[in-house]
């Protein structure tokens, strides 16, 4: 080296030293500063080797982030030299690439041929991602220009090809890396929502056949930038691992109060690229899609197809304002979400269930129009956000598209102190506010074990709810928990239960691993505390869902054969009370004048009233939804089925439902139903048309099965949702003493309870009563069973009527 060159290259290394260290210097600026002293310091060493060996033809060209500008402070130097000379350019990368190693500082360097380079570019991804952001530094600008213009244009001619294969290796770095948005120690490059995702996106804007969501993007990619270059200075060290040791420096390097906040504020950059690149990569797949069925749809349209007619084919009614378009749930033509405060759950949930993702117009579009809802909630907006959290896994992609656009905190505000509040615990996996969603998806696989599913998904999404406060999580819980379930629309009864089931989510878990189960005590304690049974099992199921959502070191077979004996045995000790038969309740004189008509007349007799509000102390599963409809029919085999068919083809969601039998005028039993019905697209049938299809039916001459089965076929719907299987029952033997009690527990669907009836028809039974309620996405029903001669079934009859309704639900 000359001397010359080595006081140049002291004199970077000063000037480089007192950029990084200079008080008010940070973030994007320095990173530019730091490009700019070094762009001068390379191009003046390369034109000094140049003109000593006597090269012409080269360039010096900055890839990668060097290639953007942003020089972290121990950022890799990553260069091309270009040449088109037929003389050798040895000499002149030697004189180039070893004061740079003599500094210290890393270096990534190639020396290619135009043609070179782009032939690397073609067979090695990273090569050609590099190049993307090629940028000169010294040389003949001309060669930079031409390889800019070359690569650029292969990109954007091969992005159909390449652009699979960067999703796929994004897709692979994320199963290596894991979530940066959930890690305890996140590699800020690396894992899922980093630094490289953020690149990923500008090359598929680069190929112009798609773009990232841009709101908030650069300011994410920045976040981690910045404290990239903290983690740079504090360590001394080229490494992108936030390790939990060092993060209280940086927090103090950065200007941020602790370690949690800057945890809080990576993964709120690492969320908004996760999102980002989702909603990219599904309007790349979409392109890509239409692309390849251009031919084939030039020639439907030649055969008489019309653009107008292949668009409506491609919208699916999911819910009212909601359709299904091109793999996405978007918002209807027709959809006024300033009206219509309930739509973003609407269109959460009906996306959720059908396992598809809520399109980023549709989820800006509600964020800024849609009408804030009144406090407490509309019964239909709860039933929205139950079948939501009821979807299960599906549910978490919708969740997300929400809260990236401010709507979950804008409906509970409570959500923020949780929200991207890291858990100072290597147990768990989430952050709080994620683990409160994934104790849901893991609660909604349990709801068949339990008579309120309502209540154990709202108790799963709301038992942390407390981390964001001082103190005991679970005493803050207990408070916020009731002031959210008032806010949502639960009655007193139902907040205190929630209240209770948040106040004491750690009871059964640490009463189990932790006590004497054959102390007395530790079950007196416990028994004390739930109340109940009912509450009994709601706790225990939301005590398993949560220890599935901390990790798999959470929860054991051996963990759960302590909780199912804690829970068998506390269970014992409790006072279960009966299961309230509908039989006992006397017709009102509406019911009985409908009852007289009917028993007259032989044929069915209805009302359509629209319901009252509910009272304010009302518990959930007692409130009316939609319109109460009351139907009064001779008794006869098949009713039900017949019945619920016939609201299930004139798209009439059942929320709640009671069926009881009474003789008004001594010629025979009268079957009284009280439905209460939801339109699924949101107009009601005419009383006449259903009253006229409900004599049909029951007079034979309308076939339901045929009609449900060309509904069906008319529109197809994607398999979306898994639900946990149906659960039949017996209850206990106390539950009745003049009735076999059925229990049913299944995922609510078109004509499930038409199915049910065909079921019990099949079986030969009485249905003497029932109760039905619908709660989120779960149907929990109760039949009451008699046999031919008027009495409970026998224990075998009985299980053999279960196991038959199960399988046929199944």
């Amino acid at each position: 080296m000359t001397d010359s060159v080595e006081a140049e290259g002291h004199g970077y290394a000063a000037a480089r030293l007192h950029l990084l260290t200079e008080e008010g210097r940070s973030g994007p600026p320095r990173r530019a500063a730091l490009a700019t002293l070094t762009d001068r310091w390379l191009a003046g060493l390369a034109t000094e080797a140049a003109r000593e060996t006597g090269t012409t033809g080269w360039a010096l060209v900055a890839v990668g982030g060097y290639g953007r500008g942003e020089l972290s402070p121990r950022s890799d130097l990553d260069l091309l030299l270009l040449h088109d000379s037929p003389q050798p350019v040895a000499p002149l990368a030697d004189r180039l690439w070893y004061p740079v190693w003599d500094l210290g500082l890393a270096l990534d360097h190639s020396v290619r041929t135009p043609e070179e380079a782009r032939k690397t570019a073609a067979d090695d991804l990273k090569v050609q991602l590099g190049l993307l952001d090629a940028r000169h530094v010294a040389g003949d600008a001309a060669l930079t220009s031409a390889l800019r213009s070359t690569v650029l244009a292969d990109w954007r001619n091969q992005a159909p090809k390449r652009l699979p294969e960067l999703r796929e290796m994004c897709a692979e770095r994320a199963e290596r890396q894991g979530e940066l948005s959930y890690l305890l120690e996140p590699d800020l490059k690396e894992a899922r929502g980093g630094l490289r995702d953020a690149t990923a996106l500008r090359a598929v804007a680069a190929s112009w056949l798609a773009d990232a969501p841009r709101e908030g993007l650069e300011e994410a990619r920045t976040r981690l930038l910045d404290t990239r270059d903290a983690l740079h200075l504090v360590t001394g060290r080229a490494t992108d691992r936030l390790a939990l040791q060092e993060q209280d420096q940086i927090a103090e390097a950065l200007d941020l109060p602790d370690a949690d906040a800057l945890l809080r504020q990576v993964y709120e950059a690492a969320r908004r690229i996760s999102y980002a690149s989702d909603v990219t990569w599904r309007e790349v797949a979409r392109v890509l899609r239409a692309r390849e069925s251009r031919p084939r749809r030039r020639g439907l349209l030649g055969r008489g197809r019309t653009p107008s007619s292949q668009t409506a084919a491609e919208r699916v009614p999911l819910a009212e304002g909601v359709v299904e378009q091109e793999g996405e749930a978007v918002l209807a033509l027709a959809a006024r979400p300033e009206r219509d405060p309930v739509l973003p759950l609407r269109a959460a949930a009906a996306a959720a269930q059908a396992g598809l993702p809520l399109s980023l117009h549709a989820v800006r579009r509600l964020a800024a129009a849609a009408r804030p809802l009144p406090v407490p909630w509309p019964a239909e907006a709860r039933e929205q956000l139950l079948t939501l959290l009821g979807a299960g896994e599906s549910a978490v992609p919708v969740w997300e598209a929400l809260e990236a656009e401010g709507l979950v905190t804008r409906l509970i505000p409570d959500w923020e102190r949780v929200r991207c509040r890291p858990q100072r615990n290597a147990v768990h996996r989430f952050t709080v506010d994620r683990h409160l969603v994934e104790a849901a998806v893991q609660a909604s696989g349990l709801t068949r074990r339990v008579g309120r599913p309502d209540l154990l998904l709202t108790a799963a999404l709301l038992h942390d709810i407390g981390k964001g406060w001082p103190g005991d999580h679970s005493e803050a819980g207990e408070v916020i928990a009731r002031d959210v379930a008032a806010r949502i629309g639960f009655g007193a009864a139902d907040a205190e239960t929630l209240a209770l089931l948040v106040r004491h989510h750690l009871l059964l878990i640490d009463t189990a691993t932790r006590r004497d189960l054959d102390d007395p005590e530790t079950v007196r304690t416990v028994a004390e505390a739930v109340r109940d049974t009912s509450t009994l099992e709601l706790l225990a199921a939301l005590t398993e869902a949560d220890a599935l959502a901390t990790g798999p070191a959470a929860w054991s077979t051996w963990r759960a054969s302590l909780l199912a004996d804690l829970v068998e045995r506390v269970a014992g000790a409790l006072d279960t009370g009966d299961l309230p038969d509908s039989a006992d309740r006397e017709p009102t004189a509406e019911e009985e004048r409908l009852a007289i008509e009917a028993a007259r007349t032989r044929g069915p007799v209805l009302a359509l009233h629209a319901r009252a509000e509910p009272e304010p102390e009302g518990d959930a599963q007692d409130e009316a939804l939609g319109v109460e409809l009351l139907l009064a029919v001779p008794d006869r085999p098949g009713l039900l089925a017949h019945a619920a068919g016939v609201l299930a083809l004139h798209r009439l969601t059942v929320r709640a439902a009671d069926l009881r039998a009474v003789d008004p005028v001594g010629e025979g039993p009268v079957a009284l139903l009280s439905w209460r019905v939801s339109a699924e697209y949101g107009a009601l049938p005419e009383a006449a048309r259903l009253r006229a299809d409900l004599a049909r039916a029951f007079d034979g001459s309308l076939d339901i099965e045929a009609r449900l089965a060309e509904r069906e076929a008319a529109y197809p719907r994607r398999r979306g949702v898994v639900p946990p299987p149906p659960r039949v029952t017996i209850a206990p033997g106390h539950t009745s003493q003049t009735a076999t009690v059925l229990e049913v527990r299944a995922h609510d669907a078109p004509g499930l309870l038409h199915r049910i009836g065909l079921a019990l028809t099949a079986t030969a039974v009485t249905v003497r009563s029932a109760r039905i309620s619908t709660l989120g996405a779960n149907a929990v029903d109760a039949f009451y069973l008699v046999g031919k001669d008027g009495d409970p079934l026998p224990p075998a009859r009985a299980a053999e009527v279960a196991h038959q309704v199960e399988a046929a639900l199944r």
